[in-house]
């Protein structure tokens, strides 16, 4: 499948960031997906995943944040994360209305890439829905301080997938905060899975795991369409 590598600038006009889109022939979306905190775009688990959604019939846009660019070890501050996800969000639509593609565009993201996106979302970014791959709700051992309070107002469809081993997410917090969202909020377990969604005693390659989330995450953006 063809792969077209972009530079995106973004608003500060200091600095741009990498993209991989992928289409495949007559997508039914195009989906948004950004890495968590500490690997890039390219990471297996990424690639995995993107490749199994172009077989599914969706296409798919891969982005670095900033600081993963610059080569430096921090995230960047929600601020400059969320100016890269508008960036990369409107160069999603660019490339989908260049191809006469008419589905959806939705944002993704691993873990701190998906709370980026539902951040950007709740301050005016479009998108058709949001999916999480292991929400970071709270640091590990840390349940009392929850990164919450932005969800309750969104209203797009939200596909919570979740590892019932995650260390970020204690399952009844989890399951209370996606219930308080309200019916737009799907939760969906990977039994065993830990915030890599790894499940012990099961030998896989990052690459399949991620490869393995693409189904249910083509299904709910069509059942949502």
């Amino acid at each position: 499948m063809p792969l077209t590598e972009l530079h995106i600038p973004l608003p500060t006009g200091q600095a741009t960031v990498s993209v991989a889109y992928e289409r495949p022939a007559g997508p039914t979306a195009t989906l948004v997906v950004a890495h968590g905190a500490g690997a890039g775009m390219d990471h297996p688990f990424l690639t995995g995943f993107t490749a199994a959604l172009n077989g599914l019939g969706v296409a798919t846009l891969r982005f670095n944040f900033p600081y993963r660019e610059a080569g430096r070890r921090f995230p960047d501050r929600p601020p400059a994360a969320i100016a890269t996800w508008r960036a990369v969000m409107a160069a999603a639509a660019g490339e989908a209305a260049r191809h006469g593609d008419t589905g959806p565009v939705w944002a993704a993201g691993k873990s701190f890439g998906g709370r980026m996106a539902s951040m950007a979302f709740a301050e005016g970014m479009p998108a058709a829905g949001l999916v999480f791959l292991g929400y970071p709700l709270h640091a590990p051992g840390k349940p009392e301080k929850l990164r919450d309070e932005h969800l309750y107002g969104l209203t797009v469809p939200m596909l919570f997938l979740q590892g019932s081993r995650d260390t970020f997410a204690t399952p009844p917090i989890l399951e209370d905060v996606v219930g308080r969202i309200g019916p737009n909020a799907v939760l969906r377990w990977v039994d065993g899975g830990d915030h890599s969604f790894a499940v012990a005693g099961r030998k896989r390659s990052a690459e399949e795991i991620g490869a393995g989330l693409a189904a249910p995450v083509a299904e709910f953006i069509a059942r949502s369409a």
